[in-house]
């Protein structure tokens, strides 16, 4: 094994197992719910939907701080580095802040804008605003985990995790069964360990900034050049869930079974990529750190090696779809309906597997070169090459293979991207020269 390939699976081992750690957690939340009765586990639906969602779009936190402290460190300016994740630290709270201050009282519209019958809108409400209690929490999580993949640390952020999301349950369980709070007590629990998990992070990340000498105090230039680096993957990120909630709608158009085997279908996709993004979490690291210590032919050698985890692990984990297909109708106890419509689309996505190996390794490589505007301009033409097929299609394969239109279009424009030079820019910031080979 080649020491690429060694550095990257030793980023990207714990990346994936921190990774499927998170809806395996959660899992536990909706058993513990559940033995509150169907209301009680609906409103849990409905208000983790919209904080999930609220959450996924401040992905950038996470992403862009990566990015800009790896390039710190392969510039061998760990000071200056350490100092872009306390800014990122900063931006953090001042969003987390925010959207409480926001959302708190939209929490009954919010509520409805998802649809919930009538039964379960108070405790949905309830269940969302005692939740956003933790939002600032779950956003500085974010900003950490960016931090200490920037400076090489997949570890710690699995450590973290896995004992975060442990305590959530264990809280979760105390709080609504032993305390019986309740509805109240699950989301509780949950802004609780988010919040501990932030003060974990925070105290890492205060105690090197300090043996680094970077200041703990705000950077108004620092934050501000965070959060113009954040809009471009706030587009590519607005533009995923576009096309998310479109397949979805469309799915619902449909059918009941219809949609009730998308559902099912999603959710194994989803898994998948949690998987194959374990790679790409890797590239974000390696490939920052690479170009800010100026090692842009490592950057291509290791891109062309990350591709091809990325499609041996699409291979893999293709097969394994296709060799569960007998056994996935009857793991969600799925009826003669859903069945016959969950066999019809799960091949297609067992064959998009490889692709989207390549396009998840690739987003990462791109997102830790910097290249985030280019990335926002790409997510918005993918979008529009995938509205149209989707929208035309009347059936569920159709529909998925609309899917499969768009991971195409991406592979198409990341994989143009990648082939030429203009993201390998190097140095320790990302608007050094660009560097052509």
């Amino acid at each position: 094994m080649s020491p690429d390939d060694r550095e990257i699976l030793r980023l990207a081992i714990p990346a994936f197992a921190a990774l499927v750690a998170e809806p395996l957690f959660l899992l536990a939340d909706y058993a513990i719910v559940g033995r509150l009765g169907t209301g009680s586990l609906a409103a849990l639906s409905v208000a983790g939907t919209i904080l999930a969602t609220v959450v996924n779009l401040c992905v950038f936190l996470a992403y862009g701080t990566t990015a800009a402290v790896a390039r710190g460190i392969g510039a061998g300016a760990r000071r200056e580095a350490v100092q872009r994740g306390m800014d990122g630290l900063w931006l953090a709270a001042g969003i987390g802040l925010a959207v409480v201050v926001v959302c708190w009282p939209l929490a009954p519209w919010l509520v409805g804008l998802v649809g919930a019958e009538p039964g379960v809108v108070d405790d949905a409400v309830t269940y969302l605003r005692v939740s956003l209690l933790g939002a600032p929490g779950m956003l500085l999580v974010l900003a950490g985990t960016g931090v200490l993949r920037g400076l090489q640390d997949t570890v710690t952020p699995l450590v973290v995790s896995v004992g975060g999301f442990a305590l959530n349950a264990a809280l979760n369980a105390w709080f609504v069964l032993g305390l019986d709070w309740g509805l109240a007590g699950s989301a509780s629990g949950t802004a609780a360990a988010q919040t501990l998990m932030a003060v974990t992070y925070l105290v890492m990340v205060v105690r090197g900034a300090r043996r680094d000498g970077a200041s703990l105090r705000p950077d108004v230039p620092g934050i501000k050049a965070s959060g113009l680096a954040g809009i471009a993957i706030l587009i590519r990120t607005v533009c995923l869930r576009i096309v998310l909630i479109v397949a979805t709608v469309m799915a619902a158009r449909m059918g009941t079974a219809q949609v009730a085997a998308h559902g099912i279908v999603f959710q194994i996709w989803t898994l998948l990529a949690y998987a194959l993004d374990a790679i790409a979490i890797a590239g974000q690291a390696i490939i920052g750190r690479q170009l800010g210590a100026g090692a842009v032919t490592a950057a291509r050698r290791a891109t062309w090696r990350m591709i091809l985890w990325g499609v041996g692990s699409g291979v893999v984990l293709g097969l394994g779809v296709l060799a569960a297909t007998p056994v996935i109708p009857r793991i969600f106890d799925a009826d003669a309906a859903v069945t016959a419509a969950l066999t019809s689309i799960i091949w297609i996505v067992a064959l998009l597997q490889p692709l989207a190996g390549v396009v998840f390794v690739l987003d990462g490589v791109l997102i830790g070169a910097g290249d985030q505007r280019y990335l926002a301009w790409a997510a918005v033409g993918t979008t529009v090459a995938f509205l149209p097929v989707a929208l035309v299609a009347s059936s569920l394969p159709g529909l998925w293979l609309a899917m499969g239109v768009w991971m195409a279009a991406r592979l198409a424009t990341l994989g143009t991207r990648a082939y030429g030079s203009k993201w390998l820019v190097s140095g320790p910031t990302m608007t050094s020269r660009v560097t052509r080979t």
